[in-house]
């Protein structure tokens, strides 16, 4: 009988076992990433389009992401859509700045049918006048509601001056929902989903004539030309505050201009993020919530692009201590370049983040998130293993270091609004 009165052992983290996808060539610049140990009934597949914001006119990318199941000439979108629900899928669409992206999930036995009905409805989609109106007018209306709140102000401005001068910074206005024409949705259609499909990422006990049948179907939206995408971006320093009247909160937002997996400094920068900002515990926490009672919450990021990155603080605060937020943040900030972090505190962030690493890699759906958090940077699953050899290895002094190199104030772009 075990002694249920001892702990068990403690064992230090040197290694993960990671298990890569199968990866099959639809074209050769196409590729679909295949996890098939599942162990249940259950199956996800994701299409990667190079359809994202920075691509046709400001606004374009959204629009025909949003119609891409409006319809076509021999079915409605209702039709579409019960037709999904009947198989049991559920589905959801987005775009970022430099790709869109659908989601199926649906019982394994049904994904297959799920993705030929969704494919269908993506090759001919109609772009009929009302559903392109009554999607430009709900658009326009949840564009207003955004409008009035400060965080979404900020953001946008935060953006402009980020990504200044680039089609990463364009912004959305009310003259975007204004003269929308069908045919030059339909041309965004035409270059960035019929001949933009990057890659497919499929999990799930699938049989390989499924696999087949998918790389066949999809096949026909494969991109003919290597994707290229915008880096050495110079963003707008300084500090810029925007009056929203009756605003009660103001919303803060900070950043600079970075890098992404690919950097030298990235693995140490995530545990400097981390400390200062990335957890409940963290500095910006701490202070900024638990000790001044500012905000309900605050935190940091380190955002990748697929040729760069920027780092980004973000909070809402009472309207009237905005200013004294500000100072609090950076005096959190200037205490890392000035002191060192407590072996306690080291520590404390060191165990946090493997026990996150750990647990984002519990599972097929979660391993093949992470090798899809690599894959674009031409990286292997062994960068997670160096991540954990970086962990164990990093100083108070290469914080510090790090601080001094990347967190000085004056090369911020600060925004406020309220």
């Amino acid at each position: 009988m075990p002694n249920r009165t001892l702990p068990p052992l403690l064992h230090d983290i040197k290694t993960i076992d990671f298990v890569k996808p199968h990866v099959f060539d639809i074209t050769d610049q196409t590729k679909l990433y295949f996890m098939k140990e599942v162990p249940n009934d259950t199956a996800r597949i994701e299409l990667y389009f190079n359809a994202g914001t920075i691509h046709g006119d400001v606004g374009i990318a959204s629009f025909v992401n949003g119609l891409l199941l409006s319809g076509t000439a021999k079915k409605t979108s209702n039709e579409i859509h019960n037709a999904i629900d009947a198989l049991g899928g559920f589905h959801e669409s987005g775009v970022s700045t430099e790709n869109a992206m659908i989601t199926v999930y649906a019982l394994r036995q049904n994904i297959v049918q799920i993705v030929n009905i969704i494919c269908d409805a993506i090759e001919n989609v109609a772009f009929s006048a009302h559903e392109v109106e009554d999607l430009i007018n709900e658009r326009r209306q949840k564009f207003k509601v955004s409008m009035e709140k400060v965080g979404f102000l900020a953001q946008r401005i935060l953006q402009e001056r980020l990504f200044y001068n680039t089609d990463y910074g364009r912004i959305v206005d009310e003259s975007t929902f204004e003269n929308v024409a069908i045919t030059d949705l339909k041309k965004f259609h035409r270059d960035h989903y019929l001949n933009g499909l990057q890659k497919v990422v499929v999990v799930g006990n699938l049989a390989q004539d499924e696999i087949d049948e998918l790389i066949d179907k999809t096949g026909r939206f494969a991109t003919r030309e290597q994707s290229t995408f915008s880096k050495d971006f110079k963003h707008l320093k300084g500090t810029i505050h925007s009056v929203k009247e009756g605003a009660i909160q103001s919303a803060i937002r900070i950043g600079r201009i970075l890098f992404n997996k690919k950097h030298d400094d990235y693995l140490d920068f995530l545990v400097l993020n981390t400390i200062l900002g990335d957890y409940f515990g963290s500095r910006l926490m701490t202070n900024i919530r638990e000790d001044k009672g500012y905000t309900y919450g605050i935190g940091t990021m380190l955002a990748e692009l697929h040729e760069s990155g920027y780092f980004l603080i973000a909070t809402e605060v009472r309207g009237e201590v905005k200013d004294d937020a500000l100072k609090e943040i950076r005096f959190e900030i200037e205490r890392l370049q000035n002191e060192l972090v407590s072996d306690t505190e080291m520590l404390l962030v060191k165990n946090y983040m493997l026990g996150q690493l750990l647990k984002s890699a519990d599972g097929p759906y979660a391993m093949m998130d992470l090798y899809q958090g690599v894959e674009p940077y031409e990286m292997e699953l062994d960068f997670y293993n160096r991540a954990i050899q970086s962990l164990n290895e990093i100083t108070a002094e290469r914080i510090q270091e790090l601080a001094k190199k990347y967190l000085i104030w004056d090369d911020m772009t600060v925004v406020s609004v309220g």
